[in-house]
C-alpha cells in the first residue's frame, strides 16, 4: 500500500496526470490507506489541496451480508473526508465508486438496495457464460459492469469471443464498461511470463467507442478488433479513429468515453505511457498525436 500510494502521488503531479483516474483499493485496507496517504492527500486551504483525492473501493461480493457493513464504512470515510476540520489536518480523500462480484442478475437487485446515489457500482460478473441478463438487469440504472480481461495464468484470461460477447451485450443494453488486469500493453501480445495471449488497451477502448458509435457491430468483428497485434490496423489522427472500415470522430469518442466506454485498468501506469510514446500516439509532453 505505501508504494502503491507513492506512486499514484508522484502521478498526480506529473504532466500526464489528465490520463490518471482513480486509485482503486480494498476495503479491508482502510486503515493503511489512512495511514499512509497522509503525507500526500490535499489538504484544505492548501494551494493545489481544493480537489480531493478519487477513489475506487474493491468490496464484497454483492451475495455477501458483508457488502453491507462495507458500504456502511464507505459512508462513515466520506463524512468524515467532508469534515473540513478533520481534512485541514489529515487530507481529503472521496470514494465515488465501489466494485464488486455477482454471479446473478438477482444479487445485483439486492446490492443496489443499499447502494447509495452518490456511489456509481460496477458488477465483475462470470465470463465463461452468457452475461446478457445479468447486464439487462443493469439497464437504466446507474451502475456497470466489469470484466477482468487477465491474471497471474494463462487461465485468469478470457477468449477473445467471450470479452466480445461481454461488449456486445453492455451495448445491447446501453450499460456502461470497464475491462481491468492485463491491461498493460497497447495491442494485442504474446505474454510469456503466463503463457497466453494478452489483450491490449488499445484494442480494448478502440473496440468500446466503435461499438458506442457503431451499434451493429457483430461479435465476430469485434473478437478480430480485439485481436489485432498491428499498430499500422489502426489509424488514429486529431479528427478520429478509424479501423478497417469503421470509424469515429474526437468529439464522438468523448460521448462514447463518458456514457459506455469507461475504464480501462492497470496496476502499472509507466507501462501503458511507454507503449503510447514508443507507437507514436504519445509524444514527451504528452500531446496526442497523429
Amino acid at each position: 500500500m505505501r508504494s502503491t500510494i507513492r506512486m499514484y502521488s508522484a502521478a498526480l503531479s506529473s504532466k500526464d496526470r489528465w490520463m490518471l483516474s482513480r486509485l482503486i483499493i480494498p476495503v479491508s485496507r482502510f486503515s493503511e490507506f489512512v495511514e499512509f496517504a497522509d503525507p500526500y492527500l490535499p489538504r484544505v486551504g492548501e494551494p493545489g489541496g481544493v480537489e480531493p483525492w478519487v477513489l475506487s473501493v474493491l468490496v464484497a461480493p454483492a451475495a455477501d451480508r458483508q457488502i453491507v457493513a462495507d458500504l456502511e464504512r464507505i459512508e462513515n470515510f466520506n463524512l468524515r473526508m467532508e469534515d473540513r476540520e478533520f481534512s485541514q489536518v489529515y487530507g481529503r480523500a472521496v470514494i465515488d465508486t465501489i466494485e464488486t462480484k455477482a454471479a446473478t442478475p438477482n444479487e445485483i437487485d439486492r446490492a443496489l438496495e443499499y447502494v447509495p446515489d452518490e456511489i456509481f457500482a460496477y458488477f465483475e460478473m462470470p465470463v465463461d457464460s452468457d452475461p446478457r441478463g445479468m447486464i439487462a438487469t443493469m439497464a437504466s440504472l446507474d451502475a456497470g459492469a466489469k470484466i477482468r480481461t487477465g491474471g497471474m495464468n494463462a487461465a485468469a484470461h478470457p477468449e477473445p469471443a467471450q470479452v466480445a460477447r461481454f461488449l456486445k451485450a453492455c451495448r445491447m443494453a446501453e450499460v456502461p464498461f470497464k475491462a481491468t488486469a492485463g491491461l498493460h500493453h497497447a495491442l494485442r501480445h504474446d505474454a510469456k511470463d503466463v503463457g497466453c495471449k494478452q489483450f491490449g488497451f488499445l484494442n480494448m477502448f478502440i473496440a468500446g467507442v466503435l461499438l458506442w458509435e457503431h451499434e451493429d457491430m457483430s461479435e465476430q468483428e469485434i473478437q478480430a478488433l480485439l485481436v489485432e497485434e498491428r499498430a499500422d490496423a489502426f489509424d488514429v489522427s486529431p479528427t478520429g479513429i478509424t479501423w478497417k472500415e469503421r470509424s469515429i470522430r474526437h468529439d464522438r469518442i468523448a460521448v462514447a468515453r463518458e456514457r459506455f466506454a469507461h475504464s480501462v485498468g492497470s496496476c502499472s501506469f509507466d507501462e501503458p505511457l511507454a507503449d503510447l510514446r514508443a507507437l507514436g500516439l504519445l509524444s514527451s509532453s504528452s500531446e496526442v498525436q497523429s
